[in-house]
């Protein structure tokens, strides 16, 4: 398959969508299409896009609470060879601190709680902040450049 060039000027990407599930593989499509090019492997790519995708399902489930009415603000680019996504929601903000660690034994059966560890898993660095006047941002970053596969234990 032939590797379209990258769009070094591609970004960056900027959307505000309501508070939908649905509206989750668009922000994925876009991102997919920003790395389009880019020496990134079909399964940092695929787990990359599985961070994008918990950190927005977070945003609009527990953010928002799906509250349709309120806004997720998302921005993606590739600088210096990092991609870097913000996800930023209008909802009433929590203490990452506080959020159970979900290979704890007595959370393992727990159906919920793992976004944030996939998220820290998939990517190089991810931070939170509490924004002025309510809601949360959340920043993702890979180095693309760095090789380096995050994705788990491998053998």
């Amino acid at each position: 398959m032939t590797k379209t060039p990258p769009s070094h000027d591609a970004g960056p990407i900027r959307m505000s969508l309501s508070s939908r599930f649905e509206n989750i593989e668009l922000a994925q499509h876009l991102c997919g299409k920003l790395l389009d090019g880019r020496e990134v492997s079909e399964e940092t790519k695929h787990w990359l896009l599985m961070a994008l995708r918990e950190a927005l399902a977070n945003a609009i489930k527990h953010g928002n609470r799906q509250d349709v009415s309120k806004r997720i603000h998302v921005e993606m680019d590739v600088v210096g060879g990092n991609l870097q996504i913000s996800i930023r929601d209008e909802g009433e903000g929590f203490d990452p601190a506080t959020v159970e660690d979900p290979l704890a034994p007595e959370n393992r059966l727990k159906t919920s709680g793992r976004g944030i560890f996939y998220m820290k898993t998939f990517m190089d660095d991810v931070r939170f902040r509490r924004l002025e006047g309510g809601g949360m941002e959340i920043v993702l970053t890979k180095n693309l450049g760095s090789g380096k596969e995050k994705e788990g234990n491998r053998t």
